[in-house]
């Protein structure tokens, strides 16, 4: 009766094993699927926005881009609009065409993120909302896309002389000291450019956010959802 009874033991406990080894293996198997998936989805988004952002007047008709201009940009904007109208269009397209140079210089930085995600990404975004795997990569990339990009578009603006247009047509008010780093009555390369490069960046996260959105259902059927 021993015998029987230890032998039912050895047979449970190696049962308990087997079952812990492969629901161990299946959480490894949905976390690699689910990781591969948030890759694919995530590049994607960054093939979108770099196709947008390679493409002026894509760039310009994009609502998304709109919506990531800086407040205070923004608000220059509508000073300028009651003054000189046909400048803010000429800002913006300048900037736009800014931005297709920041595509080669964003881009690898964005790649090279989503390729080190890991397991740990992993489990939050499967626990958090939708757009939890943008918010993650802006997380990690986004100061440092800034940065980046910022000398370029500073370079590209300072070959349009928008600054100085600006400045001319703005020349007294006192609205764009405190906005854009300058003295009373100018506004410096430097303020502009880091405005432009915070919404072209922005825009870029806005752009990759809607794809993931779009796409969510991939990321819940990965998961089991």
């Amino acid at each position: 009766m021993k015998k029987y009874i230890i032998a039912a033991a050895v047979i449970l406990g190696t049962g308990a094993i087997i079952n812990t080894a492969m629901q161990s293996c299946t959480s490894i198997a949905t976390s690699d699927l689910g990781l591969a998936v948030i890759k694919r989805v995530l590049l994607g988004g960054i093939n979108k926005g770099a196709n947008i952002y390679g493409n002026k007047e894509a760039f310009l008709q994009n609502n998304l881009v709109d919506k990531a201009l800086p407040k205070e940009l923004r608000d220059i904007n509508t000073t300028l609009e009651k003054i000189a109208p046909s400048l803010v269009a000429k800002e913006r397209e300048y900037i736009a065409e800014a931005a297709v140079y920041t595509v080669g210089i964003s881009k690898p930085i964005l790649e090279s993120a989503v390729n080190s995600l890991n397991a740990q990404d992993v489990t939050r975004i499967i626990q958090g909302e939708k757009g939890t795997a943008t918010l993650i990569l802006k997380e990690k990339t986004q100061t440092q896309l800034v940065q980046a990009i910022a000398p370029r578009v500073e370079q590209e603006l300072n070959k349009y002389g928008i600054v100085k247009t600006i400045n001319t047509a703005l020349s007294g008010s006192n609205l764009l000291g405190s906005l854009l780093g300058g003295n009373k009555s100018n506004v410096n390369a430097g303020g502009l450019s880091m405005l432009a490069s915070e919404q072209i960046v922005d825009g870029l996260f806005n752009i990759i956010e809607d794809h993931e959105k779009q796409n969510s259902g991939l990321l819940l059927g990965a998961f089991g959802k």
